[in-house]
């Protein structure tokens, strides 16, 4: 699992070390965990070492300090660089060692930052050394400045021939919050340095950062806790349940779906479908007779009834999407949160909860939705605050609900009650489509059937027990974007296509991380 702390943590366990005379070999550490990053991004994009060209965007704190020692290593390496310094006030040595390797200086100012930015915009490489981890705001003055004017000049990331490697984070985004309030330079790299932070998996601040690389340079963060943590192969192969020899259909989950209506019958069809992709040992299907037909034509096993939820025995609910309109549906969304079973709750759903839930209840809003959630809770917020800070915003309604929050996006934010928070960054913008949404949550439903009644879920998830309705969730996005990438490589995604790459993708968890089986 991926771990991320918060910006006040990882510069408390670094003052630990700073404190014990370890601050230059800790600020070492970092500058060539840098330097050879951006060493295999040169080579990577075929380009040699003597010859190439840099620039450090090196700033006031350590940030510029660790910018700079990676530049007088590429220095050594034959490659030229020219540091432009974006404050009065470097790191000495740092600045010095520099120079002493061959390096040229330039203080940034209002007067040359276009001529600087059409510089660096020619090089091989731009290292932004700019901001750290102290800092707060966006970038001001020269140096937001020459971050438009580089955009101006380069182009955008995917065009550029310049790669853009961030020192510790992109210079701009909220440590905490991946929050963007003005101009950020958009990386190919973020190498970040003892931990992954939380503005580096969250939102906008994850689109800036591009690939990310987590260097250990040394730092205890065993006292502290998590502020955002991602799933990765093994965790997510983890939550799945995979069938034993004594197992049977009844035993293996299964979910129950209310979902779909005569308007949108299609929703109801790319829920069930990707549900059983994902390994549910049923689908009960209750909703209108027209919609069961239409699931029937591609999922004959499924079984279909127009009845009423307490007689379709399930082991969890998904209930909502594309149920509108509909007085039936409307009335089994309710009894289904009633049951007290785990309830996957989408789309049409979300206007009908109760007042407060439990953990077993996962709400899949994207930030409209949300947006509406919330204001019925007393908390206005337009959906590009939501947008803008996704976990604030995910962590809010789950406080205020009791319940697992959702929040769909490019990067997928999971919010348990409990204030444990999961990021996602799995997903495809192809996957930006109608219908997306619906096997979302089928993906979701069908993992939590499965271990709804199994005991060992927590322990081998190595989650908290009321923390693994958000592991499922977010295992359910982790599966949902590779499904989608895999379905890219053949073009524009198909989301009728999805339930073939969802097996594929499980499959692959599994035979990755219990090549046994």
């Amino acid at each position: 699992m991926l771990s991320a702390f918060s910006g006040a943590d990882v510069r408390a366990a670094e003052a630990t070390l700073i404190d014990a005379g370890q601050g230059d070999a800790l600020m070492q550490r970092a500058a060539h965990g840098l330097f050879g990053v951006v060493l295999g991004l040169l080579r990577d994009a075929g380009r040699g070492t003597y010859g190439a060209t840099a620039v450090v965007l090196a700033g006031s704190g350590n940030n510029g300090a660790d910018a700079l020692y990676a530049g007088e290593r590429l220095l050594r390496r034959g490659i030229g660089a020219t540091a432009v310094l974006t404050s009065d006030r470097v790191h000495a040595p740092s600045l010095e060692a520099f120079v002493a390797a061959g390096g040229t200086t330039v203080r940034l100012d209002d007067d040359n930052t276009r001529d600087l930015a059409a510089h660096a915009a020619a090089a091989d490489v731009l290292i932004d050394g700019i901001l750290g981890t102290g800092a707060a705001g966006g970038l001001r003055g020269a140096s937001a400045a020459f971050v438009a004017a580089f955009d101006d000049a380069a182009g955008p990331r995917g065009t550029r021939s310049t790669l853009v490697v961030a020192c510790d984070l992109p210079s701009g985004i909220g440590v905490d919050d991946g929050r963007v309030d003005g101009p950020v330079l958009n990386a190919d790299a973020t190498v970040t340095f003892g931990a992954a932070k939380p503005g580096l998996l969250i939102g906008a601040g994850a689109v800036a950062a591009g690939e990310l690389d987590v260097l250990d340079i040394g730092l205890d963060l065993s006292a502290f806790t998590p502020a955002a943590s991602t799933l990765l192969d093994d965790d997510a192969a983890a939550v799945l349940r995979v069938p034993r020899p004594d197992d049977h259909k009844y035993t293996r989950g299964v979910l129950g779906v209310a979902a779909g209506s005569a308007r949108y019958p299609g929703a109801a069809a790319l829920a069930v479908g990707a549900a059983l992709a994902t390994g549910v040992g049923m689908v009960r299907y209750l909703g209108p007779a027209a919609v069961a037909g239409l699931i029937h034509q591609r999922n004959p096993e499924v079984v279909a009834s127009d009845g009423s939820v307490d007689q379709a025995r399930s082991q969890a609910w998904l209930v909502g999407p594309g149920a509108v309109d509909d007085d039936d549906q409307r009335r089994r969304t309710v009894d289904a949160l009633r049951s007290g079973l785990p309830v996957v709750a989408d789309a049409g759903a979300l206007t009908e909860l109760p007042g407060r839930m439990g953990p077993h209840v996962i709400l899949t809003p994207h930030a409209g939705e949300l947006r509406q959630l919330l204001a019925a809770r007393g908390v206005e917020v337009e959906r590009s605050g939501i947008e803008a800070e996704p976990a604030r915003f995910a962590l809010r309604a789950a406080e205020l609900t009791g319940a697992t929050v959702l929040l769909k996006g490019f990067t997928t934010v999971v919010a348990a009650p409990s204030g444990t928070l999961y990021v996602q960054m799995d997903a495809t913008p192809w996957l930006a489509t109608a219908g997306s949404g619906d096997t979302l949550s089928g993906i979701v439903g069908a993992l939590v059937a499965t271990l709804a009644e199994d005991p060992d879920a927590p322990s081998r998830a190595g989650v908290a027990p009321e923390d693994l309705w958000a592991a499922a969730a977010a295992a359910g996005a982790l599966i949902h974007g590779r499904a989608g990438r895999r379905a890219a490589l053949r073009g524009p995604v198909v989301v009728p296509d999805l339930p073939r790459d969802i097996g594929a993708v499980i499959r692959e968890l599994l035979e990755r991380c219990h090549p046994a089986m």
